[in-house]
C-alpha cells in the first residue's frame, strides 16, 4: 500500500507517499480500507517531531479515518467485511489501509457519504468527551469556545446548542464569526478586535462562562479562569499558546472552580472505547435527526497531505480539511 511518511521532521514538505508494507489486524482489530482521513492539529506537531505516536500504534499520521472493513482480526464479532465504518485512531490514517481497534469504529451515519464521514470521530470524541462527560455543561449554561470555527470548534457549538446550551465563541474576523453564527453560537467575539473576558462580562451581565473549550493552553489561563463563573469548568485540550502559565488559585478557589487537561491519542483502549460508544449513543442520532452536521472546509488528495496541512496551519479554514485517498475517488 502507500502511506504518507515522514522520512525526517519539518514542515509540510517532510510529508513523503511512499510505498510500505501493509498492517496486519491484531486480536481485536479490523483492517479498513481507507476512503478518507482528515488533518488534525496532532498531526502538525508529529510531522514537526515534537508528538510521537504512542507506543504499538502506527508510525504515519492520522487520526481518524473513514473506509471499508477490508478483513477481521482475531477475536472480532458485530462487524463484518464490507461494512462501511469511520474510525479513531492513533495513527496511521494517512494511509490506503489502516489496522484500528474494534472499540474505535463507528458506523457511518444515516445519510451520510463515506468520505465526509472522516471528518467525525476525532472531533465529537474530543467534544463529547471534555464538554459533557468530564466538564458536565447542562442545558441553561454557557459554553465559550475558543477557535469557533476550527473542526472542533464548529463540532462544539452544534452539540451544546442541541443540548440547550448557550454558545460563545472566539474566532479571528466577521467572516468566520460569521460561519460561527450559522451554526447556532449566540455571542460573537473577535479575539483580533475583542478583549473576550470583557465580552463574555457584558453578555452574560458579568456571571461568565460556566464551561470553556480551550485550544490555547498557557497563553489564555488566567484570563480563562478570569472569565470562568461561579462553579464554572475550564478544559483545556490544546496548547497553541504554550505549555507554561500561572495560575491563579485564589481567583480559582473563588469561583469554585475546576481545571482540566486531556488529550485523546495516548488513553487505554478501553477508555477510548467508552468514548466512543457514548458519541454513538448521544451524537451519532443528532447527526442522522440533521441536528449537527460535519463541517468541511475542503477535500485534498491525501497523497498532497501537505496542502492540508498548509491550511491549517495558515488558519484559513472553518471546519475541516479532509484528505481523500485513491479509493474515494
Amino acid at each position: 500500500m502507500h502511506a504518507i511518511t515522514i522520512p525526517e521532521p519539518g514542515g509540510p514538505e517532510a510529508l513523503v507517499w511512499a510505498e510500505v508494507p501493509d498492517p496486519v489486524p491484531g486480536e481485536g482489530e479490523v483492517l479498513v480500507e481507507v476512503v478518507a482521513s482528515a488533518v488534525n492539529r496532532a498531526d502538525l506537531l508529529q510531522r514537526q517531531g515534537f508528538y510521537d505516536p504512542p507506543p504499538g500504534s502506527s508510525p504515519y499520521p492520522g487520526l481518524e479515518c473513514s473506509g471499508r472493513i477490508a478483513a477481521l482480526g482475531p477475536g472480532v464479532s458485530g462487524w463484518a467485511v464490507g461494512d462501511e465504518v469511520c474510525a479513531l485512531l492513533a495513527g496511521g490514517g494517512y494511509a490506503e489501509k489502516v489496522a484500528a481497534p474494534v472499540g474505535q469504529l463507528l458506523p457511518v451515519p444515516q445519510g451520510m457519504d463515506l468520505v465526509t464521514a472522516a471528518a467525525l470521530p476525532e472531533v465529537t470524541s474530543t467534544v463529547w468527551s471534555n464538554v459533557f462527560m468530564i466538564a458536565h455543561l447542562r442545558p441553561g449554561e454557557t459554553l465559550l469556545v475558543h477557535g469557533g470555527a476550527s473542526g472542533i470548534g464548529t463540532m462544539a457549538i452544534q452539540l451544546a446548542k442541541a443540548v440547550g446550551a448557550r454558545v460563545a465563541v472566539t474566532a479571528g474576523g466577521p467572516e468566520k464569526l460569521a460561519r460561527c453564527a450559522e451554526l447556532g453560537a449566540d455571542i460573537l467575539i473577535d479575539y483580533r478586535e475583542q478583549d473576550f473576558v470583557e465580552e463574555l462580562r457584558k453578555a452574560t451581565e458579568g456571571a461568565g462562562a460556566d464551561v470553556i473549550l480551550d485550544i490555547v493552553g498557557a497563553k489564555y489561563l488566567d484570563r480563562n479562569v478570569q472569565a470562568l463563573a461561579v462553579n464554572g469548568r475550564l478544559a483545556v485540550i490544546g496548547l497553541q499558546g504554550g505549555v507554561k502559565g500561572e495560575l491563579n488559585l485564589a481567583a480559582l478557589l473563588g469561583k469554585r472552580a475546576a481545571v482540566t487537561a486531556t488529550s485523546l491519542r495516548g488513553r487505554p483502549l478501553g477508555e477510548k472505547a467508552s468514548i466512543v460508544a457514548a458519541v454513538r449513543e448521544h451524537v451519532w442520532p443528532l447527526i442522522e435527526g440533521g441536528r449537527v452536521r460535519a463541517v468541511v472546509d475542503r477535500k485534498v488528495a491525501l497523497a498532497d497531505a501537505a496542502e492540508g496541512h498548509r491550511v491549517l496551519e495558515s488558519g484559513a479554514n472553518v471546519g475541516k480539511v479532509l484528505l481523500v485517498s485513491p479509493a474515494g475517488g
